[in-house]
């Protein structure tokens, strides 16, 4: 009996000659078409990929893509969204505490692409700058709420709640960049960072 969750065309092969297309259930189907689609978009950028560099990408062809997604913004956009639920999921979304960072850092060290394409290269796409812009609004948010702990009221808390969550962010991504070194002591050295705006941020005496 078939398995209607199944890809109906397992027979289906890429353009280029390889092997017959392993039969997936639609849920695995669809991680692999993310998959591919996350390292293509961020080797080449959004504009610069088509539908057909991901499906070369996943060994798939474009007709299946088709059967997963509308279009190349709605493959976009899933990408997007799946790497921030996955951030989400390692970090919580309510509250910043001692192990927020470090939680960042794995999970950005396990999707390094799906990273850089949420906090990087989405915030130069405006067709998708609503999803970042809603991240960083919510960031600043909590930060605001958890330095107001420790940073009178006034321009300067504002002034860190605004820059901690773009510096942290940035300095994760300098990380990836520099090869991941020394991945037991990034959250504290990036830590040391945030604590210095904190401690510029408090009135001179």
């Amino acid at each position: 009996m078939s398995n209607p969750d199944a890809d109906s065309d397992q027979a289906e092969t890429a353009p280029a000659p390889q092997a017959p297309v392993r039969r997936l259930r639609r849920a695995e189907r669809r991680e692999q078409i993310l998959d591919a689609a996350t390292r293509a978009f961020a080797r080449a950028g959004y504009a610069a990929t088509g539908l057909d560099d991901v499906a070369t990408e996943a060994g798939l062809t474009r007709a299946m893509l088709y059967r997963h997604f509308d279009s190349k913004a709605d493959l976009y956009r899933a990408v997007l969204d799946r790497a921030c639920v996955r951030l989400a999921e390692a970090t919580g979304v309510d509250d910043f505490d001692e192990n927020t960072l470090p939680a960042m850092i794995r999970a950005a060290a396990a999707d390094p692409d799906g990273f850089r394409l949420l906090f990087h290269y989405a915030a130069r796409e405006p067709d998708f700058r609503d999803l970042i812009d809603s991240i960083t609004a919510a960031s600043r948010e909590i930060a605001h709420r958890n330095l107001a702990t420790r940073i009178p009221e006034g321009p300067w808390l504002g002034w860190a709640a605004n820059l901690i969550p773009t510096l942290t962010i940035e300095a994760v991504i300098a990380w990836l960049d520099a090869g991941q070194p020394d991945p037991d002591q990034a959250a504290d050295r990036i830590t040391q960072a945030v604590h210095g705006v904190m401690a510029a941020a408090h009135p001179s005496h």
